[in-house]
């Protein structure tokens, strides 16, 4: 197997076939349709007039293909091949691939009909017809999970069985649509879709604390049925299309909520390639997102499949290319003059007290260089990460105690002590400290033993930035001599701590570690902050009456800094920074951040024809964006109401029309009835893009009011029930599944939006880490939609049971069948939490009542005599609790019907 493994990976990496080259390299052009340059390489008949010639000339020169050439191994071969006589046998045909006559490109076709009569031709040419009506039982149920999430209430099922209405199913539908929970469960759908998490990811992967309000914002959006068009453009530009507008403004989080490298670099190729990287989830995200197109693909050469052009990769690019990662101020514009009335005359004190520093600074501009020299003179040398000493006259000491009143920062990887004979006496000493910083995970990583191992590779921190202190205790009484420490002794943060390492410390001796003397100090140093060094010489350089005059000056700037930090803040969010940018997006060559090609202009794709635009380079950033958010809701846009009435199709039935909902390209599926796909956005389009009256048509289908009853003859036909001859049974998705526990147990939280609650510890030592939580309290107990998604980070209960990753999108979940799920379900702790408040909730009731009602608010329905007979035995023998956790460990609780 060994072998034969390497035998297929070898053969690529071979020079490869001379016809291979040219079918990957050529016929994209020079085929038997296109014929570009009047040229067809698609057998030797065709092309042996160039063989011998052009072909061979062209390519030896790099001239073709355009872009670069080919690779010198690639030339090679052909020229070999062609000096051989070129000999080939078959005729080569080209990668298919879409053009732009593919079937998602082309505008809306108007079909008529209704969901039913598309979806019932399709069965009758097979066949098959719908199922027999679902019961309303069943009905109940399925709509206010789709809907909603969460599992109807015995209440609501009984005032739906004995409501005799006609229209009793569209009141369901109505009032289900109109409830908060639906923004709740169907927002979810769209976070999905767009990658949103609450973390940066990537190695620090910190967490960003006012990403919530984009999430409120698009719960609030859906709640509100804003018309799909306005949704896309108010993502894309809601800063420009209502400004001082925050619940609009903050829509824009849609831009920024990616993945983000924080990890700051001088390096220019890292740098270009963090924010090339920050472009492309970008484009990633708007283009699959809205126009199910795969974009990213043409970053580094034109799409392999569609006719995207890698220009057009970086069209896109450039309309975002003023857009950056980070919070800003989302108010009113009476919150921000409010704020503004309390903060100018503080903003006026604060410029008036700098332009007066920085006029006295200017003047001793001809004196700094003396007064520099004098500084000096008066002071030692500034401590410096990599190794400060202090020295005093011999004096013994069996205590030695290291204080800092201001702690520690960037800690300490070694502490000396060395006597007068110049011995180090610390690797011997007991070491006492006033505190240490644990890290949860790796409860030693900062252990004090690090100050005297006489290695330099790990550190010691004391815990908080309050004072702090080391005593290294002798065995018996010593001659002393000097102290030396470091932060950073084998430079391996490359001066990362230079400015953040002990300035202020007080050393101290004492014979019975009672009575101290103080030996040495900070006092006398220089500062090691050049901002202070610089005060220092200023004061130097300036009169006595200007030094009086700084100083006054300084503590009016303290003073009125400290009262601006009382004035309230206006409210952040994670909702992006919009910058002119400093230098144009570039056509990358391979997409290679140093291989810059020409400038690119902020433009629509050439792949769609509805409409175009083109932006200067020099036109101010949100022209581009607001240009382009108006393309992308035109109606003449073919890819986004066929797209969006997809996802809702999805989300329904479980799998779309198009089964690959944000690949509308080549490599996705072609869609199971065109027809329909169509009607349905052509519905959209008449209800004025709101996406509430489609969600009504699609429950009112005969298609989505069916029972889900198996039937072997039409699975023989249609297996997974992809024609709809019955309603697809649906595992609940894992926020459903956790809500749904916790609403039967009574302990669901009602609090809606703000700030996420957390289902781990979240602690920060330069990188994050993420600790779950073994025990759940009512702060937890919010619907899923609100717990913070912080990225690679994985929640036990809802991951296992397939809730995705936030560093991706995820528009198509999976869903899998494993034993840790009916594990996880019988002893996870939140499941035994449920269990508990269920028989709390229903401890006033008598036996055969409370397992009835037990029936009815897990399964939407009483028990049959012999599941209460069995259910009574259970409890009997085992006790209520573990009849409720079998409850929550079945099919009938974990599927919709």
């Amino acid at each position: 197997m060994r072998f034969l493994l390497f035998i297929g990976l070898a053969i690529p990496l071979i020079a490869a076939e001379p016809t291979a080259i040219l079918i990957q390299r050529c016929l994209s052009c020079h085929n038997d349709t296109t014929r570009l340059g009047n040229l067809s390489l698609t057998s030797r008949t065709n092309a042996a007039y160039v063989l011998e010639s052009k072909l061979l000339t062209r390519v030896t020169r790099g001239e073709m293909p355009p872009g670069g050439g080919l690779p010198p191994e690639e030339r090679a071969t052909l020229k070999q091949w062609i000096e051989s006589g070129a000999p080939w046998e078959s005729t080569l045909s080209a990668r298919p691939r879409a053009t732009s006559s593919f079937w998602s490109l082309q505008p809306l076709s108007n079909p008529g009909g209704t969901i039913d009569s598309h979806l019932s031709a399709a069965l009758q040419a097979k066949g098959l017809k719908f199922s027999p009506p679902a019961s309303r039982r069943t009905l109940i149920r399925r709509a206010t999970f789709d809907l909603t999430g969460l599992p109807p209430t015995p209440a609501e099922i009984d005032a739906f069985l004995n409501d005799s209405a006609p229209n009793a199913y569209e009141k369901l539908i109505d009032r289900l649509l109109a409830s908060p929970a639906y923004g709740e469960r169907w927002g979810r759908h769209w976070l999905d879709v767009i990658r949103y998490g609450e973390s940066h990811g990537y190695e620090q992967n910190h967490v960003r604390p006012n990403a919530w309000r984009f999430r409120d914002y698009v719960i609030r959006a859906f709640n509100q049925d804003l018309p799909f068009n306005r949704f896309m453009m108010e993502q894309v530009a809601g800063d420009l299309l209502d400004p001082g507008n925050p619940n609009v403004e903050i829509a824009t989080g849609f831009l920024v909520a990616g993945p983000h490298d924080t990890v700051g670099n001088s390096n220019t190729a890292a740098l270009r390639q963090q924010r090339a990287d920050d472009l492309d989830d970008m484009v990633n995200a708007t283009a699959s997102s809205f126009l199910g197109l795969t974009v990213n693909c043409a970053r580094c050469h034109d799409h392999k499949f569609d006719p995207i052009q890698q220009l057009d990769y970086y069209r896109l690019a450039a309309i975002f290319n003023g857009v950056n990662h980070g919070e800003r101020p989302v108010a009113s514009a009476e919150a921000r003059a409010r704020r503004n009335e309390l903060a100018a005359p503080l903003d006026q004190a604060i410029k008036a007290a700098k332009d007066q520093l920085a006029a006295l600074t200017a003047s001793t501009t001809s004196r700094r260089e003396t007064a520099e020299q004098a500084v000096r003179d008066k002071h030692r040398p500034a401590v410096t990460p990599f190794g400060v000493d202090e020295s005093w006259p011999a004096a013994p000491a069996r205590f030695v105690r290291f204080s800092a009143p201001q702690g520690f920062p960037g800690g300490l990887d070694e502490v000396e002590l060395f006597s007068a004979s110049g011995v180090n006496l610390a690797p011997t000493a007991k070491l006492n400290v006033s505190s240490t910083r644990i890290a949860e995970g790796n409860p030693d990583a900062y252990h004090a033993r690090h100050l005297n191992d006489q290695s330099f590779d790990k550190r010691w921190f004391s815990e908080g930035a309050g004072p702090a202190f080391i005593t290294i205790e002798l065995p018996e009484p010593t001659a002393t001599q000097k102290l030396a420490w470091s932060t950073d002794r084998a430079r391996a943060f490359q001066g990362r701590f230079e400015q953040n390492t002990v300035a202020a410390y007080t050393i101290e001796i004492s014979l019975d570690g009672k009575s101290w003397t103080p030996i040495a100090s900070n006092v006398n140093r220089l500062p090691h902050r050049k901002p202070d060094l610089d005060r220092l010489i200023t004061l130097e350089a300036l009169s006595p009456a200007d030094r009086a005059t700084f100083e006054t000056a300084e503590a009016e700037l303290k003073q009125a800094e400290a009262q601006l930090k009382l004035v309230p803040p206006l409210p952040l969010a994670y909702a992006g920074v919009f910058k002119q940018p400093t230098e144009p997006v570039y056509l990358l060559k391979g997409g290679g951040v140093m291989q810059r090609g020409d400038p690119v202009l902020p433009a629509s794709l050439s792949t769609l024809k509805h409409a175009s635009f083109s932006i200067p380079l020099d036109a101010p950033e949100q022209n581009a964006r607001l240009e382009f958010a108006k393309w992308l809701a035109d109606d003449r846009n073919p890819l986004t109401p066929r797209v969006i009435v997809n996802r809702l199709w999805h989300s329904h039935f479980g799998l779309g029309l198009v089964a690959t909902p944000s690949d509308f390209g080549f490599n996705g599926e072609r869609p199971s009835h065109p027809a329909l796909l169509d009607h349905l956005a052509q519905r959209l389009l008449a209800h004025g893009w709101h996406l509430k009256p489609l969600h009504k048509e699609i429950l009112l289908s005969t298609a989505y009011q069916q029972s889900s009853t198996f039937n072997p003859a039409a699975a023989r036909i249609d297996a997974s029930s992809r024609l709809l001859w019955r309603f697809p049974p649906q595992r609940l998705q894992a926020e459903a599944l956790r809500d749904s526990m916790l609403a039967v147990s009574g302990s669901l939280n009602p609090e809606r939006g703000g700030p996420s609650f957390r289902l781990y510890k979240y602690t920060v030592d330069n990188v994050a880490t993420y600790f779950p939580l073994d025990k759940f309290g009512p702060e937890t107990y919010r619907r899923s939609v609100y717990a913070e998604s912080a990225r690679s980070i994985p929640n036990e209960l809802l991951t296992v049971f397939d809730c995705p990753d936030s560093s991706l999108p995820e528009p198509r979940r999976v869903s899998t069948t494993s034993p840790l799920q009916a594990l996880t379900l019988l002893n996870h702790g939140f499941t035994l939490s449920m269990a508990d408040a269920l028989e709390k909730r229903l401890s006033n009731a008598s036996e055969p009542d409370r397992i009835s009602q037990a029936f009815l608010l897990a399964y939407g329905r009483p028990p049959e005599p012999e599941e209460l007979n069995e259910s009574a035995k259970l409890i009997d023998t085992h006790g209520f609790l573990h009849f409720a956790r079998a409850l929550f460990n079945t099919n009938e609780f974990l599927y919709v019907y």
